[in-house]
């Protein structure tokens, strides 16, 4: 499959918030990397997206992330290999990205809440919905994995 459309030549515009944001997200922010790229490649887990799991996952290990990690990601509650807040940021991941399924609670907010503060909080929302619109993008035009 190849893509479907080269959507960064007919709506260079339309991107450029999107690529604004990304560079918001990496530069911007108090996020750790590897949690920022353990999120990325967890949404594109459940969204099925493998484009975008390539691609985190070179961008993961690239910065240290090891492969133990990355193995174990999909089943990250199974698990010890993962910190408090890694956790924490994943089940919002989850959440977030199953929106429909899973309402967040003001007891599973105030749950997430205790691990970022205001800042951190919004720019995980962001991060996690960003990945999502990527996502979303990459498999509807067919992104090949390289």
């Amino acid at each position: 499959m190849s893509n479907r459309i080269a959507y960064d030549k007919v709506a260079p515009a339309g991107l450029k918030n999107l690529f604004a944001m990304e560079g918001y997200l990496t530069q911007k922010t108090g996020l750790d990397n590897k949690l920022r790229e353990l999120v990325k490649i967890r949404v594109s887990q459940i969204n099925g997206c493998a484009f975008c799991l390539n691609m985190h996952t070179q961008d993961a290990r690239k910065i240290g992330e090891t492969e133990q990690r990355l193995n174990v990601l999909v089943a990250w509650r199974e698990t010890s290999l993962f910190t408090a807040t890694e956790e924490a940021a994943l089940a919002l991941a989850e959440k977030l990205t199953r929106i429909a399924d899973n309402q967040i609670s003001e007891v599973f907010y105030q749950e997430i809440r205790a691990f970022f503060d205001e800042k951190d909080f919004t720019d995980l929302v962001l991060l996690i919905t960003q990945i999502n619109t990527w996502n979303r993008i990459s498999i509807v035009m067919a992104n090949e994995v390289e």
